[in-house]
């Protein structure tokens, strides 16, 4: 009877107060329909309408509703109308007595009632069958779409839906988005209870309901793994970047537990670039949710485990053991580290940034508000790759795309095949020398004045999206005390580690630390988060590689 895969989440709902009666119509409706649809059963209006929102928020299918018209506190008219608020598109049947048809009649007016059908209905194979194969066969070629996947209810405007949809879209967790003023969003605010005021509402595929989660939450409702299986690793890889996942894809293929801890998405800043074009391999270029998707597949593949959501807030030294300890108070330990946090993009200090972010203002991609972005002026700020990348992509929707450079040009931060591309889309501006002085807007927003470096002159320009790509600060301030960092923040290791040629002070093996190693022996680092490092893909994840290298090395002799 269903199609495809909704046959598995489709519904017959009925409800009847008589509980003879009841168990009499699904009888007959699991003898006709029992392989092909889910038949459920209630006793009241009120139970009926709560089974029905439970199952709207596990995205299940209802193709009927069948309601007995003469029901203490809630009629059948009653309940069918406050049904098709939850699911409009539900073919609607009436049982009603002989006595009750000019009710049912006017039903149809009230409730948009499909059928009314007279008890009893015997024999069910004339009377009650061909309806319902009616109501089936119209209901199958309506727009009844299943959302067997997560749901988020949020608001253009909600820096908080913005981050949930930003964290779902880079862990691969496919979802659907509904606007909370849009009727399908105000049906499942409803049906969770909600009214809107504390958003996003997010409904996972099983129907858990969750208000304005957490991160870590969120990663444990959806199924990222959030906890450890063990206390003791070989290897623990901290930060899921390009360098994190090819120390945990080296490392795991190369027989080590391993475990990568990640604090919200792997993939890093090259997770959210929308084209790498300089990567080898891949001539006709590479998205980064692409590229690290098949990396963490391939991770997991070997055996490496991948804790996503955990903030790492320490790092202790006990004799052979390296622990890493987490904001809730747990901790892992294990024979090894490798430091792989990468670096986040500085914040704008131009007065209203930070009251406006994930409100018209973004820091990184933020490819969830690229549809947005159609038919719109959008302004980016930064001059380096990802900067261009993010031009590039948004350039073909948006009405025009403008970066914002500090610099006199672009030659010193860009590759010379992005500033060729950009110089040859009709569409982008770039205004070298400028700088943005303030952001304005209530609620979102609106407006940006610019400043030109050179002259001074400022100029109000109106914007709704502003995306932001200055400079690079290293995610290691948890490190302080323990392990040896520049007066940037980035770490030290290896060679650079040796002043006038002598160790790191406290050093205590009678060797030099090996080339990614930290002042810390068994402790090394990878990718961006490194002093003087290359600041590339490729070039990190080689370092990941390497540092399992010297992981091993280090094992061998301790």
């Amino acid at each position: 009877m269903a199609q495809g895969t909704d046959a598995a989440r489709t519904v017959i709902l009925t409800v009847d107060d008589d509980p003879g009666v009841s168990r009499a119509v699904a009888r007959d409706l699991r003898r006709r329909y029992g392989e092909t649809y889910r038949i459920v059963r209630a006793e009241s209006g009120e139970s009926a309408l709560d089974a029905l929102r439970e199952l709207k928020l596990r995205g299940d299918l209802v193709a009927v509703i069948l309601a007995d018209y003469r029901m203490p506190q809630m009629n059948g008219i009653e309940f069918l109308e406050q049904a098709l608020d939850v699911y409009p598109s539900a073919r609607r049947v009436l049982l009603t007595a002989y006595a009750d048809t000019n009710a049912a009649i006017d039903a149809i007016n009230v409730v948009d009632l499909d059928h009314y059908l007279l008890k009893p209905w015997d024999p069910p194979e004339e009377k009650l069958y061909p309806v319902l194969d009616d109501l089936l066969a119209a209901w199958r070629t309506s727009d009844h779409r299943a959302v067997p996947i997560t749901k988020v209810v949020g608001h253009r405007w909600s820096a908080r839906s913005s981050d949930v949809r930003e964290f779902l879209a880079r862990n691969q967790v496919p979802y659907r988005w509904y606007s909370s003023d849009e009727p399908e969003g105000k049906r499942l605010l409803a049906c969770a209870e909600q009214d809107g005021e504390r958003l996003p509402l997010v409904v996972t595929a099983d129907g858990a309901v969750l208000v304005e989660p957490d991160d870590q939450r969120l990663a444990a409702e959806v199924g990222l793994a959030t906890t450890p299986t063990a206390e003791f690793y070989d290897l623990v890889v901290i930060g899921g970047g390009p360098a994190g996942l090819g120390a945990a894809v080296y490392g795991a293929s190369e027989g080590l537990r391993t475990v990568l801890v990640e604090r919200s998405a792997t993939g890093g800043q090259a997770g959210q670039s929308s084209r790498i074009e300089n990567y080898l391999g891949f001539p006709d270029g590479v998205s980064g949710g692409q590229l690290t998707d098949r990396a963490r597949r391939q991770a997991t593949k070997f055996g490496a485990e991948i804790l996503t959501a955990r903030e790492v807030t320490g790092l202790e030294v006990t004799g052979a053991s390296r622990t890493v300890r987490f904001a809730d108070g747990s901790a892992i330990s294990a024979h090894c580290v490798i430091l792989a946090t990468g670096v986040s993009y500085r914040q704008l200090e131009s007065p209203g940034a930070d009251d406006l972010t994930g409100c018209g203002v973004f820091y990184g991609s933020a490819l969830t508000e690229a549809p947005a972005c159609q038919g719109q002026d959008v302004y980016i700020v930064g001059g380096a790759n990802s900067a261009g990348q993010a031009a590039m992509y948004l350039s073909r929707g948006a009405k025009s795309v403008t970066l914002l450079v500090r610099g006199s040009s672009l030659t010193a931060s860009m590759s010379h095949y992005l500033i060729e591309q950009i110089t040859n889309a009709p569409n982008i501006s770039v205004r070298t020398g400028t700088v943005v002085d303030a952001v304005h807007g209530s609620d979102h927003l609106e407006q940006l004045t610019l400043r030109d470096l050179g002259s001074g002159h400022t100029e109000l320009v109106d914007a709704q999206w502003m995306f932001v790509f200055i400079g690079a600060a290293p995610l290691t301030d948890w490190l302080d005390g323990t392990v040896l960092r520049d007066e940037r923040g980035f770490i030290v290791a290896g060679p650079d580690l040796a002043v006038g040629g002598e160790s790191p002070p406290d050093w205590e093996l009678d060797r030099p630390p090996y080339h990614l190693e930290t002042n810390v022996p068994g402790v090394f680092v990878a990718g961006d988060a490194r002093a003087e490092s290359a600041k590339r893909v490729a070039s990190a994840v080689g370092e990941g590689a390497m540092a399992v290298m010297l992981v091993h090395r280090y094992l061998e002799q301790s």
